[in-house]
């Protein structure tokens, strides 16, 4: 069959993205896409004349796992569902922490070496909100988001895992 006989659902198919979710009232932006993360997009997307803190965090590929060298991290998403499921994450940090506003970014497919795989950036008034809320924002991501990553090695093997498997330290996490 060709393609157009049996096209690409809309949500698989890298064309069709970036894909937002905007709430200008609370300043919440949420993007997947399959291209480079821009940090200063997030960053001037947040900004606000009554934030006085402006948080900034970087996920990015590392090249190893477990002295286990690592090629590159792939991505995938249930992108209706993520989208929801980060918006509720932004809002919640916005009411909880008092936040002037929220960006995560979020790539998929395939992630080099050094390359972001999570952008998040949060604004507030004062910093301790900023620093907070910008943990708990990347910690709810890694938790609750529908995205699952494939670790793809130096000699050919690859694993799928769940971010929510791992805390922040790097240690297995066992329900």
């Amino acid at each position: 069959m060709t393609d157009s006989q049996n096209p690409t659902p809309s949500h698989l198919n890298p064309k069709t993205y970036p894909l937002t979710s905007t709430d200008p009232t609370k300043n919440i932006h949420i993007t997947l896409t399959y291209d480079h993360l821009n940090p200063q997009v997030a960053l001037d997307k947040i900004s606000s004349p009554s934030a006085g803190a402006n948080v900034l965090f970087l996920g990015t590929t590392r090249n190893t796992f477990e002295d286990r060298p690592v090629a590159q991290l792939s991505y995938t998403a249930y992108p209706p569902l993520t989208l929801k499921t980060l918006s509720k994450i932004a809002e919640d940090a916005v009411t909880k922490h008092g936040l002037t506003g929220v960006a995560i970014a979020h790539r998929l497919g395939v992630v080099p070496i050094q390359e972001a795989s999570i952008v998040i950036a949060v604004s507030s008034g004062h910093r301790k909100a900023a620093w907070v809320a910008g943990e708990e924002v990347l910690e709810l991501c890694k938790e609750k988001a529908e995205i699952w990553k494939r670790e793809e090695f130096v000699d050919g093997g690859a694993e799928w895992r769940a971010n929510k498997d791992r805390d922040g330290e790097g240690n297995p996490v066992f329900t």
